[in-house]
């Protein structure tokens, strides 16, 4: 998206982060579909496919998109129908297993499957390079459309709280799980999961722009690798985990993060090829060993108290509040840098680097490691 605008609309940084934030947006407005209409009145499979039909035809309507404010309104209403149905998918699996610690593994990583498909075929077709990345948005509009009706013969999974019960805002955004913030430990990891987003987010709203800007033939077909590391360091992490215990888990996830952008900085389209590449690779290394990590140390300081509602306080924490202040962020660090044939990407790629590295810094200073039993992921 954020060569699709460039290359459209000659956007700006400030409206690339517009666009980008609408899904931070989608997650804080997340809990509320779910919590008020999803889990009260409807079955979770029909509505999902209910957004997911309306998704295919916005998503068509934006590929048609003639300005950056023809486009905006679109993308924000999507993003915020779109966010729900993380939720939503996720609950028709679990409600369909009865072991989802040993059967969700196979079913997620097909997400992962998706988004390389999606990612080789829009290198393949050389969109990037042809600027006719309004393809894309004709591709996602139509497995939309597909997901959308093949959802309606999904099992059935019933509303989770009847409609005469009363439901808090509180429960509905997982805040009875602040009391967990008592924990100093947990308390360091929930600010420390927040900062963590704002270099995250340089990396989805500005690494496709940055690799079609410098020259990289194919960027998304090569960005695929970092989906195809996420699979394989998703398989590795329980065994680093017991063996070297969370903390250095989450350690090393923050590390490969500043890594990555020093990597980016210093990379180039001739002899450092290899540094853009394995930059890209990095990618199942920053987000498995933080993020995924971060899903079993929440779910572990969690306990049966605050169980269901740990994770959605995390998630809003992050892809709500943390993507929103990194979006932003990025986009205004992006302006300050440009030049007539571009960006100074040295320069911009630097900035989330010391971010992630002073994130690291106070991470070895206040966080303790603890032992989490791990069964499988």
């Amino acid at each position: 998206m954020g060569t699709f605008l460039s290359q459209e609309f000659g956007a700006s940084g400030g409206q690339l982060a517009m666009a980008y934030e609408t899904q931070s947006i989608g997650a804080i407005i997340a809990p509320f579909i779910i919590g008020l209409i999803a889990d009260r009145y409807f079955s979770a499979q029909k509505i999902l496919g209910i957004l997911h039909l309306i998704g295919a035809a916005l998503l068509f309507t934006v590929s048609n998109s003639e300005s950056f404010s023809g486009f905006y309104p679109y993308i924000l209403i999507y993003m915020l129908l779109y966010m729900p149905t993380l939720a939503l998918a996720n609950s028709v699996a679990f409600h369909q297993m009865e072991d989802p610690t040993k059967q969700f593994a196979s079913i997620r990583v097909l997400g992962s499957v998706g988004w390389i498909l999606a990612g080789f075929t829009i290198g393949y077709l050389a969109w990037e390079g042809a600027q006719t990345l309004k393809y894309t948005f004709y591709m996602a509009s139509s497995a939309s459309a597909i997901l959308g009706v093949y959802s309606f013969f999904l099992p059935n999974t019933p509303p989770k709280i009847g409609s005469d019960k009363k439901i808090s805002i509180r429960e509905i955004l997982g805040l009875d799980a602040l009391a967990m913030l008592k924990d100093r430990g947990f308390l360091f990891f929930f600010f420390a999961s927040i900062l963590i987003c704002v270099p995250l987010a340089f990396y989805y709203q500005h690494a496709n722009q940055f690799l079609n800007e410098i020259g990289m033939k194919a960027a998304a077909s090569k960005m695929i690798l970092g989906q195809i590391s996420e699979v394989l360091f998703l398989l590795l992490l329980p065994l680093f985990i017991k063996r070297y215990g969370i903390k250095n888990a989450l350690i090393l996830g923050i590390l490969a993060w500043g890594i990555r952008y020093l990597l980016f900085a210093f990379g180039d389209t001739g002899a450092q090829t290899w540094m853009l590449i394995f930059g890209i690779i990095l990618h199942g290394v920053c987000y498995d060993f933080f993020f995924v990590s971060g899903q079993i140390y929440t779910d572990f300081k969690a306990g049966e108290t605050y169980k269901s509602t740990a994770q959605g306080l995390i998630t809003l924490a992050t892809y709500g509040v943390g993507m929103l202040i990194g979006f932003r962020f990025a986009g205004w660090l992006t302006d300050q840098y440009i030049t007539d044939l571009g960006h100074l990407w040295k320069e911009i790629w630097i900035q989330p680097a010391i971010f992630s590295f002073v994130v690291l810094i106070l991470f070895l200073i206040f966080f303790k490691n603890e032992t989490i039993k791990i069964k499988s992921l």
